[in-house]
């Protein structure tokens, strides 16, 4: 009854913003199962499997770290379909090419986990010369789960091959040369990327999450990307999460990212496929624009800070903008807050109800026109360029409960005698806010409702 009951809330919330699409692009919405966005849960829907076989490993403190290393190397090469692996604390060096190559069942799915979760085992590779994991590159790699590992050093931390129905859950990957995840070498579907630590990579590319690839040449669909907290990516680019052209249906939502060099969250297009739904991420810091969306998504429940470029930015890049609706989000930077550069006669694009303070720059930009843009019921400190209608203006920070230009105070919650209050749009106003909090009664502009 519960579970039920969510997803009907989520698909209550969903429609607002998709029959904005179904009339204007409905091959994107044309898709017969229930979107990831629809689950009601981050969790996959075999979570619940339990194995037919647990295999333990103690760590043998007789025996070095390398030595440790080969014993669950070696264990990892016995799974089977409905083992369960528990690894004793302890730190685990492998220094040789690791691959998981691992197919369960949906009824007998192999995890691989910390037997004590309070003090998770340490799996280490001490160099650049090999990824720590490669997961699915020579055998399709079906039905696995990590969980609460600590997964360090390396090339990258885990590459992701020939995958589908694989969960990485509440592991921490931190200070690999290259990054924290790569999805790019074959496509993949049902990937659940959830709860993770993922932090400090500051050589190579730096990025925490790598997902798809160049020109839609390898796409990740259908997949939840949920509650990771993703911060200091640097190196030559060190994007937070990146989603790359082509990729479809993926839900990104909850996430926790900052103090990235590129964007915190950056996700291209889907070349038509579908779209993907970016919710209810907390973005803060990024040297770059915070949030950068080519188009084909819903944008919603987003909180928004201290970008170094714009707070969210939209643009013509592998593939040009178009069907992007961007709604309740708040934006709270020094800079432009909202950069929607290729929107003008674009078809499908909606920015409605988003709370945009600007205290240096330009709050909304249109920089080439927005005819045939839906504009309703935002609330802007700040200039407004290339639109003069759908907005009005608010205070300054006084509208929030306790928000700062630099990130450091994140409490967007409306204070009392906010302009936010009142001023939405009440045909776009989405059920839910950023927490999950039902909106009733007063229409509020924003991420976020009535305390």
């Amino acid at each position: 009854m519960i579970e039920s009951k969510r997803f009907l809330q989520n698909c209550l919330e969903v429609f607002v913003t998709l029959v904005l699409l179904v009339f204007i692009c409905p091959r994107l919405v044309s898709g017969k199962e229930p979107m990831p966005w629809q689950r009601g849960t981050y969790d996959p829907d075999w979570a619940q499997a339990e194995p037919l076989r647990v295999k333990r490993i103690v760590y043998a403190k007789n025996e070095s770290e390398r030595a440790n290393g080969s014993i669950l190397v070696q264990a990892f090469k016995e799974l089977r379909s409905g083992d369960r692996l528990e690894i004793g604390p302890g730190r685990y060096v492998v220094t040789s090419k690791v691959t998981l190559d691992l197919s369960g069942t949906a009824r007998t799915p192999i995890w691989i986990v910390a037997k004590d979760p309070k003090h998770p085992p340490v799996i280490m590779q001490p160099d650049a010369q090999q990824n720590l994991l490669n997961i699915g590159e020579r055998d399709p790699c079906r039905y696995l789960v990590l969980r609460h590992l600590e997964l360090t050093g390396g090339s990258i931390v885990i590459r992701f091959y020939d995958c589908a129905n694989v969960w990485l859950d509440r592991c921490e990957l931190h200070h690999a040369e290259g990054g924290g995840i790569t999805v790019n070498s074959r496509d993949t579907h049902r990937m659940y990327i959830t709860r993770n630590h993922i932090h400090d990579f500051d050589v190579g590319t730096g990025e925490g999450m790598y997902l798809g690839s160049h020109d839609g040449k390898v796409v990740m669909r259908d997949s939840i990307i949920a509650a990771n907290h993703v911060h200091h990516c640097g190196g030559e680019q060190g994007d937070g999460i990146e989603l790359k052209q082509g990729s479809y249906n993926n839900w990104i939502v909850a996430n926790h990212i900052h103090d990235t060099q590129y964007p915190c969250l950056i996700a291209y297009g889907t070349a038509g496929k579908g779209i993907n739904v970016i919710e209810r991420n907390l973005c803060y810091r990024s040297d770059d624009n915070a949030i950068q969306v080519q188009g084909e998504a819903i944008v919603r429940n987003n909180l928004i800070m201290a970008a170094g470029g714009a707070g969210i930015a939209s643009m013509d890049h592998q593939g040009k903008s178009h069907s992007l609706v961007i709604m309740h989000n708040t934006v709270i930077t020094t800079g432009h807050g909202v950069n929607l550069t290729s929107w003008n006669g674009r078809e499908g694009m909606v920015f409605g109800n988003n709370a945009v303070y600007s205290r240096d720059g330009q709050a909304i930009r249109f920089p080439r026109g927005s005819a045939g843009v839906t504009i309703a019921g935002n609330v802007v400190v700040g200039a407004v360029h290339g639109a003069d209608h759908g907005y009005v203006k608010g205070r300054s920070l006084e509208d929030f409960k306790s928000v700062s230009w630099d990130g450091s105070r994140r409490d967007a919650l409306p204070a009392s005698g906010s302009v936010l209050i009142d001023n939405a749009e009440p045909k776009y106003v989405l059920p839910r806010d950023l927490r999950g909090k039902m909106r009733a009664g007063k229409a509020v502009v924003g991420a976020f409702t009535m305390p």
